[in-house]
């Protein structure tokens, strides 16, 4: 049994991407995502729950709002990164864990966060990490 709890934020960026395969979108272009990150849990805490969702939305607007309104071409820290949906979910969901690790979630008791993120109704793209 797993029990989850998502929160969800928004996210707007510009950027390009490298390689043939990407057509048009090789060129500067902007996104707006709409950003879903689920937490996961073996078993609930002791208040019955499986994260704070006060902090867990926090988290995830301020690692969203350091990313957004951002020409990511630009951001020293994605230099040589292709910001690809999938890149971007991964880059989300790696940040949310290393705050889990760090106790800025508090004392959850968390087996994964799943980061997807809908770039149109359409299509969207998941990264899942186990903590």
């Amino acid at each position: 049994m797993t029990f989850s709890l998502t929160v969800r934020d928004h996210l707007m960026i510009a950027h390009s991407l490298s390689g043939d395969v990407f057509g048009p979108a090789q060129q500067l272009h902007g996104a707006t995502y709409l950003v879903d990150a689920t937490f996961r849990a073996e078993e609930l805490d002791p208040h019955g729950i499986v994260v704070d969702i006060g902090r867990a939305g926090d988290a995830l607007r301020e690692i969203v709002g350091a990313l957004t309104y951002r020409n990511l071409d630009d951001e020293p820290d994605l230099a040589g990164v292709n910001t690809t949906t999938e890149r971007l979910c991964q880059i989300i969901g790696d940040r949310l864990a290393a705050r889990v690790h760090d106790g800025g979630l508090g004392d959850a008791r968390l087996s994964g966060i799943v980061v997807t993120l809908h770039e149109s109704h359409v299509a969207w793209a998941s990264y899942e990490v186990s903590l």
